[in-house]
């Protein structure tokens, strides 16, 4: 067995302990409760992964190569009030 100190922000304290007298557990059985429902989720939860939905081509138009972020995205929102 471990012992440790943890710094929780005030709010989240004081409602642990309510919920721990409510559930009639103790704090380390409720923190341990969490961690264990922490670790379980982060290693049951399914990786995203994002489809390619690149297009063929050559890169930018030859006009916006060398263009920064302002003058393509003028260009986009030219003629629609952006």
């Amino acid at each position: 067995m471990v012992k440790t100190t943890i710094e929780i922000a005030d709010d989240l304290a004081r409602v642990a302990k309510e919920h721990a007298v409510r559930e009639n557990i103790t704090l380390r059985e409720l923190f341990e409760r969490g961690l264990r429902m922490a670790i379980r989720a982060d290693r049951e939860s399914v990786g995203f992964k994002l489809r390619d939905a690149s297009v063929g081509g050559r890169g930018l138009q030859p006009e916006f190569r060398d263009a920064d972020w302002s003058r393509i995205r003028a260009a986009i929102y030219e003629g629609r009030g952006g």
